[in-house]
């Protein structure tokens, strides 16, 4: 299938704790974001191929404070996730409104920021999902700049690269090494399968052991 359908069968089909098990399984065992990271919607879903985008705080008034932000959101491409590394800043409003319109216009599924957002009201209207440790109504002028793009950065303590799939849930985000997608992604809809009938069977009066003995899934 093409990424399109990946990532749609993926929001449909497939949960983060899923995901997390079958990269635990094949020995990925540090692949989830810190838990302060988390969707303005607890009911968004997204998927998508990860766009890079590094930011740091800075405390002076620069000529030119929004150049490398705007050739990232200018550059972002069908299918991808645009993940903001801020190192967690808590002093730079990274994402917000804008940024997520012209985003989700070039064919982004959303955005991931380990660090603040603003205009969440306006986001949530865009129905754009973006996950953030927290919200601050502040410009990142003067604050934070982002310095490159569609290169390695660690965000929540995961390292992801360009290409990477983040599927994120209201449970957390996960990254997944683009070797490893078509693997992660057969081996985790089948125990979604496993689970699905463990969760039927329980509800129909079945032990845990009974079930557990049967599907192998907890």
């Amino acid at each position: 299938m093409d990424d399109t359908q990946l990532f749609d069968t993926m929001c449909s089909e497939l949960y983060t704790a899923v995901i997390s098990d079958t990269l635990d399984q094949l020995g990925y065992r540090d692949q989830v974001m810190r838990e302060n990271i988390n969707p303005i919607n607890v009911d968004w879903v997204v998927a998508g191929r990860a766009k890079t985008v590094l930011s740091v705080d800075v405390h002076h008034l620069a000529d030119e404070p929004y150049g490398k932000e705007i050739e990232a959101v200018d550059s972002v491409k069908p299918g991808e996730v645009v993940i903001g590394c801020t190192n967690e800043s808590i002093r730079n409003g990274l994402w917000g409104e804008l940024l997520s319109t012209a985003s989700k216009m070039r064919g982004a599924r959303g955005a991931i920021v380990d660090g603040l957002i603003r205009d969440t009201k306006h986001i949530l209207a865009l129905d754009f999902p973006v996950f953030a440790t927290g919200t601050k109504p502040v410009d990142s002028q003067g604050r934070g700049m982002v310095i490159d793009y569609d290169i390695p950065v660690r965000c929540g303590g995961v390292l992801v690269h360009p290409g990477d799939v983040v599927f994120g849930d209201r449970d957390g985000v996960v990254v997944i090494p683009s070797a490893l997608v078509a693997e992660v992604v057969e081996i985790a809809l089948d125990k979604a399968t496993r689970e699905n009938h463990t969760r039927r069977e329980l509800l129909e009066g079945s032990t845990l052991r009974q079930v557990y003995d049967k599907y192998g899934v907890l």
